[in-house]
């Protein structure tokens, strides 16, 4: 038996390891495709197409359209990869628009690449993987895995500036072990001259930048389409529970939010609460709005329990830096974070991911969602 790993940290050889990549058409995952092809693994590329293309959104920078579909195509026929498409328009309605429309109108501010990753792309693709016997899944994010003794950890990218990790803190530990990340220890300038090496038709593709459903990030009119009527005017108050304007509707509105409240003060006023019950705005000054508590639920924890108690970092929003806290798990749904320093801007809906400094980089050790 070959007693040395391979490049996915697995005791075969290439020629005898299945590999499905998840190829969204982007520069990334086709990149990733063409490196596992050029050593030597057996690789199934898989598109998914998630929702059906309309005008507003072909023009627009996204991920997962008609377009990005076609371009994978053409990298597997260049690479002369199988390759194979899933057409998950309800899985992804259901498990990511739904719940992004419900969020907005609980007054949250949702994450839906989070959810995408957690349902369609990681779940059912994990499961179609197993179902087509692959040794592992690849996928284009920028975060860092490594394994060791069979087991995989993931960590934040080499290349800060496009590190996704805190959008994978839901990925459970079946999962992590399944998957692999080749970028993580890339910066952006290489995966293009690869792709460029490889002569990929997108190596010079744009990025993806809206979310793939909402064109031109405008994100009421995508839960009006969904949910026609939910543009209502209501109460904006202050602290003291004074009315001191009328808002067109909550859904236009996140934590931390100074532009269009539309009310003189003598203070710059921020958006501290969003009351859906009552259909309210509270707002106040700057420096009402920081936090040093947060309350999470719907925990992943993928470390145990004795790795929390010291030296913990927190991320309480995707470009946010690195907080110094205090974690207090209550059970495996439920926790504190005290945070040392305040933060401003912390939402309901938002993800609180933990992180762990150690000889390979800041490990993820899981996180949670945002309750208050």
């Amino acid at each position: 038996m070959n007693n040395e790993l391979n490049s996915i940290g697995m005791n075969k050889k290439p020629a005898d390891t299945t590999v499905v990549v998840a190829m969204s058409g982007g520069v990334d995952s086709s990149t990733v495709a063409g490196i596992m092809k050029k050593e030597g693994y057996k690789v199934i590329g898989i598109t998914l197409k998630l929702y059906d293309d309309n005008k507003e959104i072909a023009k627009s920078k996204q991920c997962c359209s008609g377009q990005d579909i076609m371009d994978a195509k053409r990298v597997a026929q260049k690479l002369g990869i199988e390759h194979k498409i899933l057409y998950y328009q309800n899985k992804f309605k259901q498990g990511v628009i739904d719940n992004f429309v419900d969020s907005y109108l609980k007054g949250e501010t949702p994450i839906p690449c989070v959810q995408c990753n957690q349902t369609v792309k990681f779940k059912d693709l994990f499961e179609v993987s197993k179902e087509l016997s692959a040794d592992a899944m690849i996928t284009g994010h920028y975060v860092k895995s490594v394994t060791l003794e069979k087991k995989t950890n993931m960590y934040q990218a080499l290349d800060k500036n496009r590190d996704q990790s805190y959008f994978l803190f839901n990925t459970t530990r079946e999962q992590l072990d399944y998957l692999r990340f080749p970028l993580g220890g890339m910066l952006k300038d290489e995966t293009r001259k690869i792709a460029k090496e490889l002569n990929l038709n997108v190596a010079d593709k744009p990025d993806s930048q809206d979310i793939c459903f909402v064109p031109n990030g405008d994100y009421a009119s995508v839960i009006q389409r969904f949910k026609p009527g939910s543009l209502q005017k209501g109460n904006i108050k202050d602290l003291n529970d004074n009315v001191i304007g009328v808002h067109d509707g909550i859904i236009n509105f996140t934590i931390g939010q100074r532009k269009g409240i539309k009310i003189s003060d003598k203070e710059p006023l921020y958006v501290l609460k969003i009351n859906s019950d009552k259909n309210e705005i509270i707002v106040g000054s700057k420096e009402n709005l920081g936090k040093e508590k947060i309350h999470l639920h719907n925990l992943n924890l993928l470390v145990e329990k004795s790795e929390f108690e010291r030296n913990i970092l927190v991320k309480v929003r995707s470009t946010g830096k690195l907080l110094e806290a205090k974690i207090e798990i209550q059970n495996q749904n439920l926790a504190n974070v005290h945070l040392k320093q305040k933060e401003d801007g912390i939402s309901p809906g938002q993800a609180c991911v933990f992180y762990k400094k150690d000889k390979f980089g800041f490990k993820v050790l899981g996180g949670g969602w945002i309750k208050a």
